[in-house]
């Protein structure tokens, strides 16, 4: 398979969404001209758009991709495998958008705005009520894929100035008791049980508690693991538990092994093995051929892969 990088698809700004010159891009993101530039010339990452005078204009779409960019190489992947992660995602959501739920970039942005603001604030009942706000406005996938979870990654690749590390913190304790909260409610009684176990290495418990929570769209009770919990006893977990399936989680890239790793454990298992995260996407062409199913990363499409997953027909 070829190392060139992929170049994903123009992000054409619509109408409405505000331009920003690099010096704003810079502010917000934290990325300095000269990478931008970078990853504009050498990796076409991003296209902003130009001013008759040469200067450049990045939409709100753009300032996203940077952000994800920033999100993929912290998770460590590399630069020049970020293109065909950006347009894959991009081709998921696509297909997962429906004609009741455009996409407005601007719209989640004031969003992400007014709850960086009460989170710098430490106002904890401007951001309950922001959060319920949200919530009556999004269906749950968007509310966090596309509003929460972007605040969050921001505030924890900005903990290199005084107060940051204490805003992420905030904002993390604040999300997960709330996930936490709706998870004990999402499970219908006498449901399929499904066990969701982090992979070595995941680091943040936030992301796997949204990913259970995500997946009880598919009508299951969806029961997380602690985060440590040891790969080598998952089959004496699930003998004991009896799950309809265990779902690993990860938004890390691969380990070299990590292939022959899941197919030993998964001749081991009583039940399904599938792996949901960005890992899905990173380890999908590994996997090619086995019985582990890869759902993706996208929470609308995540439950309804399940299901097909657990009912022997999902679509490849």
């Amino acid at each position: 398979m070829s190392d060139l990088p992929v170049t994903p698809p123009r992000i054409e700004p619509s109408p409405q969404d505000e331009l920003y010159p690099i010096r704003e891009v810079v502010r917000l993101t934290g990325v300095n001209p000269v990478t931008l530039r970078a990853w504009e010339r050498r990796y076409g990452l991003i296209r902003p758009t130009r001013t008759d005078s040469g200067h450049r204009l990045y939409s709100q779409a753009e300032i996203e991709a940077v952000r994800s960019i920033l999100a993929w190489i912290e998770r460590g992947v590399a630069v020049s495998k970020v293109g065909k992660l950006l347009e894959r995602n991009a081709q998921v959501r696509s297909a997962a958008a429906t004609d009741s739920e455009p996409v407005t970039a601007h719209e989640h942005a004031e969003w992400q705005q007014r709850l960086e603001a009460a989170v710098s604030a430490f106002d904890d009942l401007q951001l309950e009520r922001l959060y319920g706000q949200i919530f009556s406005t999004y269906p749950l996938a968007v509310a966090f894929q596309d509003v929460l979870l972007p605040v969050w990654q921001t505030l924890l690749l900005r903990q290199d100035g005084f107060g940051q590390t204490s805003e992420w913190l905030f904002f993390d304790a604040f999300l997960r008791a709330r996930v936490l909260q709706r998870l004990l409610l999402a499970g219908a009684p006498g449901s399929e049980r499904i066990l969701l176990a982090a992979l070595p290495g995941h680091r943040h418990e936030l992301e796997l508690l949204v990913c259970g929570l995500l997946l009880c769209g598919a009508e299951l009770n969806v029961t997380p693991l602690s985060l440590g919990q040891p790969f080598d006893e998952l089959a004496l977990v699930c003998e004991r538990r009896r799950p309809a399936a265990l779902v690993l989680f990860s938004n890390s890239p691969p380990d070299p092994d990590l292939a022959r790793r899941l197919e030993r454990l998964g001749l081991s298992l009583s039940c399904p093995l599938a792996l949901a995260g960005d890992i899905a996407d990173l380890a999908e062409d590994a996997l090619q051929g086995t019985p582990i199913a890869c759902l993706g990363n996208d929470g609308r499409l995540m439950p309804r892969r399940l299901r097909q997953f657990l009912n022997g027909h999902l679509d490849t």
